[in-house]
């Protein structure tokens, strides 16, 4: 039997998924083991092989093939845009992707002025400015804290992940506008989809039942 491949998000998601991945049966007792250092976890009574990844490269791994199936955000869905089948939203790390800033900068985005905009999200920024509000809008990538940005006058609003909101309350920013839901999703490899339906479909079908328990 020819093995099916898993790549997982590192972190909390990981182990989400996993527990979940338990109650329907399939378990990889070797990613328990902290203190490990192996990259590929294999369940050969399963055929199935499991891996870590770092979140951004998942929707990559699944793409190629490298992985049948992957379990990532959909941050990182939106913002990889590759090439791949989303099966199941599993409802895990719900949050939202907003504009946020100072309340100052809530006229800014009425009146359609030309701003700039800082996000570890470029892509999503760019679809949601250009595409959903047709406004032109100067994009600046960063990878760290990007309530700094308006902060410091780097930026009139920024792009992000917003949970509970109490990181922007803390720093005098708000949700300006909301941009979409997030969680994480299941997405499969298309060729796999087709060579490996039977398996997969009850994988994605077994954890639709384990959610609803």
């Amino acid at each position: 039997m020819k093995y099916l491949t898993i790549a997982l998000a590192k972190g909390r998601l990981a182990k989400q998924t996993l527990a979940l991945l338990e109650h329907t049966g399939i378990t990889c007792e070797e990613m328990k083991d902290k203190d490990t250092r192996k990259l590929i976890f294999v369940n050969e009574e399963l055929g199935l092989k499991f891996f870590l990844s770092k979140t951004s490269d998942v929707p990559t791994y699944v793409e190629y093939g490298a992985a049948d199936i992957g379990v990532v955000g959909s941050d990182t869905i939106l913002e990889e845009g590759r090439k791949i089948l989303e099966v199941l939203d599993l409802g895990l790390g719900k949050c939202r992707m907003c504009v946020a800033g100072p309340a100052s900068a809530r006229e800014l985005l009425k009146k359609n002025e030309i701003i700039r905009v800082a996000s570890k999200y470029p892509k999503i920024a760019k679809d949601y400015f250009y595409n959903k509000k047709h406004q032109t809008v100067e994009i600046v990538k960063l990878n760290g804290s990007v309530e700094l940005a308006p902060i410091v006058g780097l930026s009139e609003v920024i792009v992000d992940i917003v949970e509970t909101g109490s990181t922007l309350k803390e720093n005098g920013l708000e949700v300006l506008e909301e941009i979409c839901p997030l969680s994480a999703r299941v997405v499969v490899n298309e060729a796999s989809m087709k060579m490996q339906r039977e398996r997969i479909t009850k994988i994605v079908k077994d954890l639709k039942q384990a959610l609803n328990e």
